[in-house]
This record gives structure tokens, C-alpha cells and sequence, in this order.
């Protein structure tokens, strides 16, 4: 994929919403130079689900696809010396260190500006880079508490989603916003200061029941009502259980819904009614359900023109015939010579999905590439690997 050919970004991002940004530029194929220290970053010492690959981490080549590593020792003399040759020519910046982090690096936004006028330089936080909160730590599970996201999920008590939906938001966003600065800074030749940070990643991924909310004047309450999957939505919207498993309803009317499951006491209901009287809807559809099996259910339904899904679990997701028909997952060697399977990149360019050009790299893979593309030498590179300035997948230093 060569939508960004020729772009050169430069990543300090650890965790996982900043390295799911660079990834999306690099599946775009920039070229992104991921920064880390000579002891590996956190992702590759910590795996989602505790699953392991070829020595490697899931959480790491999740989001770190398409990249060459680069280890350096940020506080060494020759360390940052690399990094001003390496952003010099550089159109992209990225980092999602705490606030102050980079500044006291030497490689905050003015200093990295200095060097390089037109740079992009994007920054991803917990709280912001300022405010009463900027020294708190930031994690997707605390936002989700915190945005009152975790409160409107679940039943009986709050729920925070499976997955790091915020993290996975955010990097979304801090890669629109880069792509957009990318096209400011083509057009004009100017440099931008672009910010995220996961409090407002939460937030805007309630946009559709936070609107509902601040525009109503009588303080209710945001839990769901019986069945319904969210405050703002009529019955039957929501989950609902079947004698081999559970479906998804969505809306559609009711005398509709009453007919196709033989219940007619839900016709009897207005349809204004769905909003009122949600939690008592809710609950009859959820008794009359539970009659039929998930693949009977979906039939009539569909027959009758209403929508309705079911509740699948990931291995029935993977086995599905338009997931796979979508191409959504890949797989490709890492440097151990196992495979690894990937979640594709989401969009299609000329119907065409990019894949992995680049697997998941070992720490420093290109350390020694690099150098040579800044005009290091043979013998500087060794200089610095035996210094412990840089590392390179299985070269020792002598503090090692």
C-alpha cells in the first residue's frame, strides 16, 4: 500500500493507542521508525490474554505491524544525537509518554520544532497535557469508569467492555488527525501540535447517548431499562436469550415483533409506548424468546422483515462466511519463523486491504539499518551497540 509513500514517522509510542495509530499510517506505508529503549518497550513484556508467539507478545504485534525497530538509549549523549538526525527529515512525531516525559527528554514539541519547522507533532495522553488530572495515570479501563461509560453498560452493576474500545478509538483519532496535519503540512508547508488523549476518546465515542443527555432537562437516570442495551434506546433494543443461546434485536414495530413470536400482548402496546414502558416491553420479549432456538428465531424475523443477529463468540465470528468473505484476518511469519495471525486493516483502497508487508519486528531489527540511512559508519554502529547507546537483536553490549 503506497497512500504514504515517502512519509517518514517517527514513533515514541508505547502501551497500545499510540502504537495503533503508527500502525495505521504504516499500513497506509509510511515509513515508521518506532523508538524504544534498549530494554524493549511495555508492550512486548506484557500479553494480552497472556498469549505468546514466537518469544513475542499478542499485545505487541497487534499494533506493531509494518514498523522497523530502532533501540536507542534516550539519555545517552550519542542516543540523542540519533534522534535529532532522525526527525530532521521527518514528517511525523508521534508519542504517548506522560505529560513532561519528552520535554525532559529533550524532545518535546519546541525543541523538536527547532530542528524541524514543519513538523507534525502528536501526542497522546490519559487526561490532557494539562488540567487537575494531567499526573494521574491513564489506562483504557480507568476512562471507561471515569467517561461514565462502564455506568450505562451491563445490568445488575457496571461493566467495562472487553476490549480496550477506548484505546482502540483513540488511535483511530490520532491517526485522522495526523493524516489531516499531513495535508495541511503538504498544502502550506507548516507544521502542527496534535493532541488526544483518552478522556476525550471516551467521551466522544458516547457521542450519540452524551448528546441525548445534555439535552434533556429532567436528570435521568443512565442505566438501561430492563432489556434495552442503552438508556436512550425504545424496547426491544437489545440482547435477548433463546433456549441455545442469545440473539440481538434491534428496533422494528411491534405489532411486527408480536406477530413473529406469537405474543400477541405486545401488539397491544402503542409503539410511542417503547419509550415509556421499556423495561415491561423488554421483559415480554425476553419471556417470549426464550421459546425458540436462535436459528428458529433469526427465520422469523427475517422473514417478517425485522432485524435481528446472533450472539456470536469468537470462534463463530471467525468461522463466518462474511467475515471471511471480508478478508479480515491474516497471517505472516514473525522474525521466529512462527505464524501469527492479524485483524487486517479495516478500510480498502481500490478494493484492495492492505496487508502485513512488515512483520512485527524483534527489538532493534533495523538499529544498524538506520544508522547507515543517517550516515553512521561500520564502526561508529559498533561503537554505539558495545556503549549500549543502541541495541540490535542479538548483538551484546558490554553492560549486558
Amino acid at each position: 500500500m503506497s497512500l504514504l509513500e515517502g512519509i517518514k514517522v517517527i514513533s515514541f509510542n508505547h502501551f497500545l493507542m499510540g502504537p495503533l495509530a503508527a500502525q495505521f499510517l504504516a499500513d497506509q506505508g509510511a515509513d515508521v521508525i518506532m523508538i524504544e529503549s534498549p530494554k524493549g518497550s511495555f508492550q512486548r513484556t506484557w500479553a494480552t490474554g497472556d498469549i505468546w508467539v514466537g518469544g513475542e507478545s499478542a499485545m505487541y504485534f497487534c499494533a506493531n505491524r509494518n514498523k522497523r525497530s530502532i533501540a536507542i538509549d534516550l539519555k545517552s549523549e550519542g542516543g540523542r544525537e540519533i534522534i535529532q538526525k532522525l526527525v530532521k527529515d521527518a514528517h511525523v512525531v508521534m508519542e504517548n509518554f506522560r505529560p513532561g516525559v519528552m520535554e525532559r527528554l529533550g524532545f518535546g514539541y519546541d525543541a523538536i520544532k527547532a530542528v524541524n519547522p514543519g513538523i507534525v507533532y502528536a501526542s497522546a495522553s490519559g487526561w490532557g497535557s494539562s488540567g487537575p488530572y494531567v499526573k494521574k495515570p491513564g489506562q483504557d479501563l480507568l476512562a471507561q469508569a471515569f467517561s461514565g461509560l462502564a455506568y450505562t453498560t451491563g445490568r445488575d452493576r457496571p461493566t467495562a467492555a472487553s476490549s480496550s474500545i477506548v484505546d482502540h478509538h483513540g488511535g483511530t483519532i490520532l491517526a485522522a488527525a495526523i493524516l489531516g496535519a499531513l495535508v495541511k503540512q503538504a498544502r502550506t508547508g507548516e507544521g502542527t501540535r496534535v493532541e488526544i488523549d483518552l478522556l476525550s476518546a471516551a467521551l466522544d465515542l458516547q457521542m450519540e447517548p452524551l448528546t441525548a443527555y445534555m439535552n434533556q432537562s429532567d436528570g435521568k437516570d443512565t442505566r438501561p431499562a430492563g432489556y434495552a442495551s442503552g438508556w436512550h434506546y425504545p424496547a426491544p433494543y437489545g440482547i435477548y436469550s433463546c433456549k441455545d443461546g442469545h440473539v440481538g434485536i434491534s428496533l422494528g414495530p411491534l405489532d411486527e415483533m408480536a406477530k413473529a413470536l406469537e405474543a400477541p400482548e405486545l401488539g397491544e402496546y402503542e409503539q410511542h409506548e417503547t419509550w415509556t414502558k421499556t423495561a415491561e416491553i423488554s421483559e415480554i420479549i425476553e419471556r417470549e424468546t426464550g421459546k425458540y432456538a436462535v436459528a428458529e428465531l433469526i427465520d422469523r424475523f427475517e422473514s417478517a422483515g425485522l432485524w435481528i443477529s446472533p450472539v456470536n463468540d469468537y470462534s463463530a465470528v471467525a468461522k463466518d462466511p462474511q467475515v471471511i468473505h471480508n478478508e479480515t484476518f491474516d497471517s505472516a511469519a514473525l522474525a521466529s519463523g512462527e505464524e501469527a495471525t492479524f485483524v487486517r486493516h479495516p478500510a480498502r483502497y481500490n478494493e484492495n486491504r492492505p496487508g502485513v508487508r512488515i512483520a512485527p519486528q524483534p527489538l532493534g531489527g533495523q538499529s544498524g539499518e538506520i544508522l547507515k540511512e543517517l550516515g553512521y559508519g561500520e564502526s561508529d554502529i559498533q561503537s554505539y551497540i558495545e556503549k549500549g547507546v543502541i541495541a540490535i537483536a542479538g548483538a551484546v553490549s558490554q553492560s549486558d
